[in-house]
């Protein structure tokens, strides 16, 4: 029985219900971001974003109210944009109840994701600090910070590996990276709307799609394809000054991927 089968559309609606309230939630949020800062300084993205489990600032809530919080005008206005533009043909195929399951189970696989390698990132720091060397510290040092800072350093300790006072500076270098890392919110819908973004590929498969950055109409399936293999590619490169977490776009598709197949084997599952 193929997909498409298995549920009809119930009619189309341009603003449905669960899509509404999903940007009435964000927006109301970023104004109220925006009000806090302005009003008390208090940044309610580090209240309400995604910390690592390690840090001090690691609230059980921010599971779930970190696919809710933006860090800019772009952000918001770009994840709100796509949430309705895929979302709404889900929804409206779906209808609200099932939509609201997909989404909300596709933001939390964000999160998993995005959790699971920063705990790979924190165990490769412990690795080194273990261990330092002048090498290693300088490879992982200069995915975060502009390698020709770190050169001055690096080629004295390099001259003397065994020199203490080298060893302990790097240790506690990493060590304060470690913890800047577990402390960096995970903020933004990005997470969901890439699992959307995978729901509409695979259930509108050949609807074509004009994109800004892309010339030439491509169907949906493809332009799903190539998005999760740049995100792949993006996450492992680790470019320096990349602040995207990319494992979230990933868990967000993952998440929603094996939600659909197991919707495909059991209509009811978790519905």
């Amino acid at each position: 029985m193929s997909y498409q089968q298995q549920y009809r559309p119930s009619g189309f609606t341009i603003l449905p219900p669960v899509v509404k309230n999903i940007l009435i939630i964000n927006v109301i949020l970023f104004v109220a971001l925006l009000a806090f800062e302005y009003k008390f300084q208090i940044d309610l993205d580090d209240k309400l974003g995604l910390h690592y489990i390690t840090s001090p600032n690691f609230r059980w809530y921010q599971i779930f109210t970190h696919m809710f919080m933006h860090a800019g005008i772009a952000h918001i206005v770009l994840n709100m944009y796509g949430v309705w533009m895929f979302g709404s043909s889900l929804e409206n195929y779906w209808g609200p109840k099932r939509f609201l399951i997909y989404y909300l189970v596709a933001g939390l696989g964000a999160a998993f994701l995005q959790t699971l390698y920063t705990t790979y990132q924190l165990h490769v720091l412990d690795v080194a600090i273990a261990n330092p060397d002048p090498e290693s510290y300088f490879k992982l040092m200069g995915r975060y910070y502009q390698p020709t800072k770190l050169l001055d350093f690096y080629n004295a300790w390099k001259a003397a590996p065994h020199d203490p006072e080298g060893i302990s500076f790097a240790i506690k270098n990493l060590q304060h990276l470690q913890a800047d890392i577990a402390d960096i919110p995970v903020v933004g819908a990005s997470g969901a709307l890439f699992g959307v973004l995978l729901a509409f590929g695979m259930i509108f498969p050949n609807t074509e799609l004009m994109i800004i950055f892309f010339p030439i109409p491509i169907k949906a399936k493809y332009f799903v394809i190539l998005y999760g293999a740049v995100e792949l590619f993006s996450g492992v490169s680790q470019i320096q000054g990349d602040n995207i977490a990319h494992f979230a776009h990933l868990g967000g598709m993952l998440f929603g991927f094996i939600l659909i197949k197991l919707w495909q084997k059991n209509r009811n599952f978790f519905y």
